[in-house]
């Protein structure tokens, strides 16, 4: 068996893929984060609880409903982004003037409530989703063998990162709500309805939390707990890659799971510190983050 720096290949190339998995979900929660607080100025605490219930509301829709995992992956994520915008719009709206803090308390109040309904409602037990069918199996890379399902969750992942960093950076779309966060009063007398904006802002944000809880069933087990093992690791890959930075939670999402994964290989015992290493050091060089501008 052939090694690299000592290492098992397939160890190797195993954990490297782990962590180019565990950065796809890190990459778009942050990515959701990164809108919600680039554009709105909200610490949205409730990501986690969001991400949560994309994958509990699958795994309901699947067992109640007989809604198999590529409609659920449709249909889920707009119907959590509902709540969220419900949320903006009962909540968050009411706030929008006072200090940032107020929301992040708020939001995090939310993720209690979210979550504590849905541990009451079915126990903190993980509860199993099956892999789609035409995503089961596994292909030969020659050097390892991938899961089909992991792989597809990579590429997925990469499309709608960039696609949502597209519209954000290079649309008029992107242009309005940049401009929006800057001088809401302005954009709204060239006719755009900026209350209305945000409120689909936020939306997008838990659309794409939610969209990842769909996408993380099959892998990991759905469970009321997944949300908040979860989103403090978020919370740091957004501060690292500079809080509000689209492009900087995107490659920050990926490079600290692959970083993750790597140290796994090398110095197990650090694997669920390092990212908050990365962090002190990051901080510490530049506090704004790698992607961040000064306030």
């Amino acid at each position: 068996m052939t090694e690299i720096f000592g290492i098992p290949s397939q160890a190797f190339y195993g954990q490297l893929f782990i962590g180019l998995i565990n950065g796809s979900f890190y990459a778009l929660l942050s990515l959701g984060l990164a809108i919600i607080f680039g554009l709105l100025n909200v610490i949205n605490f409730a990501h986690g609880a969001q991400y949560m219930m994309g994958a509990f509301c699958a795994w309901l829709a699947l067992k109640f409903l007989d809604l198999n995992y590529w409609a659920a992956l449709v249909v889920v994520p707009v119907l959590v982004a509902f709540t969220g915008m419900f949320i903006e719009w009962f909540f968050l709206r009411k706030i929008k003037k006072l200090d940032p803090v107020y929301g992040l308390l708020l939001t995090f109040g939310l993720a209690l409530l979210i979550e504590g309904a849905f541990r009451q409602g079915f126990g903190v037990s993980g509860l199993p989703y099956a892999i789609p069918e035409a995503l089961q199996g596994r292909r030969n890379l020659g050097f390892m063998f991938l899961p089909n399902y992991r792989l597809w969750v990579i590429c997925v992942s990469v499309v709608v990162c960039l696609v949502t960093w597209l519209v954000i950076e290079k649309t008029k779309l992107g242009s309005y709500l940049r401009a929006a966060t800057e001088n809401p009063s302005l954009v709204q007398a060239f006719g755009v309805r900026v209350p209305r904006m945000m409120t689909l802002t936020y939306g997008v944000g838990v659309l794409l939390a939610a969209f990842a809880g769909v996408m993380a069933a099959p892998i990991y087990q759905v469970s009321s707990s997944m949300g908040t093992n979860t989103i403090i690791v978020v919370f740091a890959v957004v501060v690292i890659g500079g809080m509000g930075s689209i492009g900087g939670a995107i490659f920050s999402g990926y490079a600290l799971g692959l970083a993750e994964g790597m140290t796994k290989v090398f110095y197990p015992q650090a694997s669920t510190t390092v990212i908050f290493l990365i962090m002190a050091l990051v901080l510490m060089v530049k506090p704004s983050g790698l992607f961040g501008k000064k306030s």
